[in-house]
């Protein structure tokens, strides 16, 4: 899908290192993943979510990753332990919702997969399981030439327990013949789609490519759900563009959306939760919290003094976190 003629093309942004990935801005672990780790590969920081990293491979390496560390030689975190995993989650009656990524877990195999999701349904309280995945953006080939994901997503979907897939389509090239087709076999399974995408500089991060992103996505019936603040991981400052200037690109966006291309929320996944930006005035800049890692935090507002430099939360000078 690269046009290889085009030095800024932005599908080549996405899967192609560069050299401004060599700045030393960032952290490996941006929004504090490891303190909300209970056993090896399972997190939890949200009361009804808990979180299961079942892969370390992905269809495509994206250049603004920021679980990247986990590809790295020098990552010290253990691989998923499934026993301790499942028994954490039967143990909180709370779970509703896991949320299995990694890596990729497409990029497992089927029977593997099959078993995750077997072992997982055998927890009565676990309703929805949702599964992060790049796959039909960027290797569509492997659902359309393995029917047996399709079989193993139908097998565990039931009237009143779900699986969503979460896509990441970035940029609206990606959506192809090949991704429609692949979309379309996953809906035919049974499962719900909806997409987030981070804004990325060079990449989506105009209102024209990001409504014509969510707009296509409306089309073939994948919900816009999340669009992110860029992660500050290390190597993505050239990807990170500003929160105020995100929010006036945002809100320009939904001003060329249909009602159902619009329902998208922007936020940023901050280590104390997610955060949406709601608003902006003259002065101030103002947020909530749509989920939060300590109770008292949901739905909490935080006023803010513009700063048309911050990329985070944190670079708000009066920011209480």
């Amino acid at each position: 899908m690269i046009d290889w003629d085009d030095p800024l093309d932005p599908l080549k942004m996405i899967a192609v290192p560069t050299i401004p990935e060599l700045s030393g801005w960032g952290s490996l672990d941006p929004s504090g993943e490891k303190d909300y780790t209970k056993v090896p590969g399972l997190e939890h920081k949200y009361e009804q979510t808990a979180v299961l990293l079942v892969s370390g491979t992905c269809a495509s390496l994206c250049r603004y990753c920021f679980r990247k560390r986990l590809f790295m030689e020098s990552h010290d975190e253990d691989p998923l332990d499934l026993t301790a995993a499942l028994d954490y989650i039967a143990s909180r009656p709370e779970i509703s919702n896991v949320l299995i990524t990694g890596g990729d877990p497409l990029m497992l195999g089927t029977s593997k997969l099959d078993s995750i999701l077997t072992k997982l349904r055998e927890i009565d309280h676990v309703k929805i399981i949702r599964i992060g995945t790049k796959v039909p953006a960027v290797h569509p080939h492997r659902i359309l030439e393995d029917p047996g994901i399709a079989e193993v997503l139908s097998k565990h979907i039931s009237t009143d327990r779900s699986i969503y897939v979460m896509t990441q389509f970035n940029h609206p090239r990606e959506i192809t013949p090949e991704s429609k087709a692949a979309v379309e076999i996953l809906q035919n399974a049974g499962a719900v789609l909806s997409n987030q995408t981070p804004i990325l500089r060079k990449v989506n991060a105009n209102p024209h490519t990001l409504a014509e992103l969510m707009n296509e996505l409306s089309f073939i019936g994948v919900a816009p759900y999340y669009v992110f603040q860029c992660r500050p991981t290390v190597g993505n400052r050239h990807f990170s563009v500003p929160i105020e200037e995100c929010f006036r690109i945002v809100e320009e966006a939904k001003g060329m959306c249909s009602g159902l291309a619009k329902r998208f929320n922007y936020v940023m996944s901050h280590r104390t939760g997610k955060i949406e930006v709601v608003a902006l005035d003259e002065q101030k800049v103002y947020m909530r919290y749509h989920q939060a890692a300590k109770a008292s935090d949901l739905g909490r507002t935080l006023t803010l003094s513009r700063d048309p430099n911050a990329l985070w939360l944190d670079d708000y000078a009066d920011a209480d976190v």
